[in-house]
C-alpha cells in the first residue's frame, strides 16, 4: 500500500501568522466603522485608511459540518479614549459556538448574551476562550502590541451585525493608561 501525505498549513505561534494553504485576507479599516465608537467625530479625525485589524483564514468548504479556522490580527490604537476594537457579531444561527485561543499581545474579550448580560475575558498568549452559542463576541486590544487570537467556528454560523445596531452594553476606555470598563445605555 502506497500512503500519501499531505502539508497540512502552517500556523507560526509566536506571530499568530498563517502559511502553507490558500488564504483568504480581509483589512477593516477607520472608515469601514462607522457608528462602532461612541466618539465618531474622534474617529472621522483619524486617517480613513487606517487598518484597525485584519483576518486571515484558511480557505475551507462551507458546507455544513465544516470549520472555519482564521486568525485576527487586532492593531494597537484608540478613537478618543475608547481602545481598538473588533466589529463584533451573534452568530447568524445563534446556537454555534466558537473558541479563541490568545497567540499574542494583550487584550479583553467582550462578550454579551442575548438578554444583555456582559462579562469580560481577559486575551493573553496562551488564553483560551470558549464562547458558548446565543453569545455576542468582541476583541479589544488593551496593549501597545498587535493582539492576535486564533479562532475556530462553525462553517454555518454566519455573522449577524445588525443586531448589535445600538452596540454592546459595555464599552472600554483608556484612564490613567489602564482599562476601564463602562457601562452604557442602548435603548
Amino acid at each position: 500500500m502506497n500512503l500519501s501525505f499531505s502539508q497540512p498549513p502552517r500556523l507560526e505561534w509566536t506571530t499568530g501568522d498563517l502559511s502553507g494553504g490558500p488564504l483568504l485576507r480581509k483589512s477593516t479599516c477607520i472608515q469601514d466603522l462607522t457608528g462602532i465608537f461612541s466618539d465618531e467625530r474622534a474617529r472621522q479625525l483619524l486617517a480613513g485608511e487606517r487598518i484597525v485589524y485584519e483576518v486571515e483564514m484558511l480557505n475551507t468548504s462551507p458546507a455544513e459540518g465544516e470549520l472555519y479556522t482564521g486568525i485576527t490580527h487586532l492593531y494597537p490604537g484608540r478613537v478618543g479614549h475608547e481602545y481598538f476594537m473588533t466589529r463584533g457579531h451573534f452568530h447568524a444561527h445563534r446556537e454555534q459556538g466558537e473558541v479563541y485561543f490568545g497567540l499574542r499581545g494583550a487584550g479583553l474579550l467582550l462578550l454579551q448574551n442575548e438578554q444583555g448580560e456582559v462579562r469580560l475575558e481577559k486575551v493573553f498568549t496562551g488564553s483560551v476562550h470558549v464562547i458558548a452559542g446565543y453569545t455576542a463576541h468582541r476583541l479589544i486590544n488593551t496593549g501597545d502590541e498587535v493582539l492576535s487570537a486564533l479562532a475556530v467556528w462553525p462553517t454555518l454560523a454566519g455573522h449577524d451585525y445588525h443586531a448589535l445596531a445600538k452596540g454592546f452594553n459595555v464599552r472600554v476606555f483608556e484612564e490613567n493608561q489602564q482599562p476601564l470598563a463602562r457601562t452604557v445605555q442602548n435603548g
